[in-house]
């Protein structure tokens, strides 16, 4: 069986990595759509090394053509685009924060929750979780399955390409003023981030907190456990691709380190990088742009606290964090919910 998908917001850092994976990874294809704004059209974009797309736009495109719409065009878009796809048939598969909360909206992480896929049918949509929140419960799921986490305190170290292409830019622009001697501008950040470190993504909230913070906990909640605990800090770093966070988990039984490797290798979509007695094994975010792995280092007992491990967990954000797991639930979609028949456009 193959599918008719629409990329909605292609032309974009996110848009252009799901076209990317589509093809990687060979996902059934009839047709692929490059849709994006009206500003966009005309524009033309890759999907795999031989095939060129003329980008559409949004207001004309009719999503009775396609089977499946991948968008990541943010929140307002999403709020008005996604209900129309999905009545006109589509299922759609949305990696802005809009539906994610919703109940009859299924939030998923393939690794963890892939049984909830059977939900999508409510409103034939499927919300991608927030790229931290991704990352996170793909490290600590295996670990909750042996003794059940109680309480997460994650620090985040965030990099530039979660705020898109104009914010990398700035990062750049930056630096180069700073090494010339020239005036810094800021515009997509409200402080320097070039040589500095923000304690702010995304807009603060009543109590103090942001809400990339308050995605961080209700996301994992709904992810993994209602039960759990999650305090979050999340900082943006002057990094240009990769994301990590440091994690502190409390679970109800004591889990040693060396178990928790174990668990950790024998999951899908893991690898441990973890030598205790060198001083380079542990990873990075510049050693793993463009893998598909969340990677996890420094797994180690918090000797201030009962049951409770310190690690260290890295990920493409572009990814695992955006674009690779929204086509993992495409792909889990098309085995456990398709029931339609290949059809051309």
């Amino acid at each position: 069986m193959s599918y008719n998908v629409a990329v909605v917001g292609a032309t974009g850092s996110v848009g252009l990595e799901i076209l990317k994976i589509l093809a990687e990874r060979e996902f059934p294809v009839n047709n692929v759509y490059a849709i994006a704004s009206e500003k966009s059209a005309g524009k033309e974009v890759s999907f795999g090394d031989k095939q060129v797309l003329k980008v559409q736009p949004l207001k004309d495109f009719d999503f009775k053509l396609v089977d499946i719409v991948l968008m990541s065009a943010g929140s307002k878009i999403a709020k008005e685009t996604a209900p129309i796809a999905a009545a006109a048939g589509a299922i759609v598969i949305d990696n802005s924060s809009y539906f994610r909360m919703d109940n009859d909206v299924p939030l998923i992480v393939p690794e963890v929750n892939p049984e909830t896929i059977i939900d999508c049918t409510k409103k034939n949509i499927i919300a991608n979780p927030n790229c931290s929140t991704i990352q996170m419960v793909v490290a600590l799921n295996p670990l909750h399955k042996i003794s059940a986490i109680k309480r997460i305190v994650v620090s985040t170290y965030q990099s530039v390409s979660g705020a898109g292409h104009e914010a990398m830019d700035e990062l750049f622009n930056q630096t180069r003023a700073i090494y010339m001697n020239a005036p810094v501008s800021k515009k997509n950040f409200f402080k320097q981030i070039a040589f500095n470190v923000i304690p702010q993504i995304d807009d603060f909230q009543l109590d103090g907190g942001t809400k990339e913070e308050w995605k961080m906990e209700v996301e994992t909640k709904k992810i993994i456990s209602d039960d759990i605990k999650v305090s979050a800090t999340c900082v943006r770093v002057p990094v240009f691709l990769g994301h990590a966070e440091s994690i502190n988990v409390s679970f109800d039984k004591d889990i040693s380190p060396a178990k928790a490797r174990s668990a950790l290798r024998e999951s899908q979509g893991v690898l441990v990088i973890d030598k205790q007695d060198v001083e380079d094994g542990f990873i990075t975010p510049a050693e793993i742009s463009g893998d598909d792995n969340v990677f996890v280092s420094r797994i180690r007992k918090d000797s201030s606290a009962d049951n409770t491990l310190n690690m260290w967990v890295v990920a493409d954000n572009l990814r695992k964090g955006a674009a690779l797991n929204a086509v993992q639930i495409a792909e889990l979609w098309s085995k456990k919910c398709s029931d339609k028949k290949s059809r051309l456009a």
